[in-house]
């Protein structure tokens, strides 16, 4: 799974990878092996993906949150969907 954080590296994108990151490791995955982390500060490619409001969270590709910080409890959802959908 490849989870992405887009923001130029403002506060609210830097809790955003935070939790992110934090809530992938409390469910047991590994960083380099069962997830790819990654930080987009390139307006450039923030803009391949249409996100209007920073932070913008990307999970395999496809944009699932934007514009907000997401509480831990709405990581753990978003990851655990990205986690279903990589397995089909």
């Amino acid at each position: 799974m490849k989870i992405q954080i887009l923001g130029t590296g403002c506060s609210k994108c830097s809790r955003a990878a935070q939790i992110m990151k934090e809530t992938a490791v409390n469910l047991g995955l590994v960083e380099g092996k069962d997830f790819e982390f990654e930080k987009v500060t390139n307006i450039q490619e923030m803009m391949k993906y249409k996100v209007m409001f920073t932070p913008g969270i990307v999970i395999n590709g496809q944009v699932v949150s934007s514009g907000k910080v997401p509480s831990t409890a709405e990581a753990q959802q978003l990851i655990n969907k990205g986690r279903t959908e990589e397995i089909k």
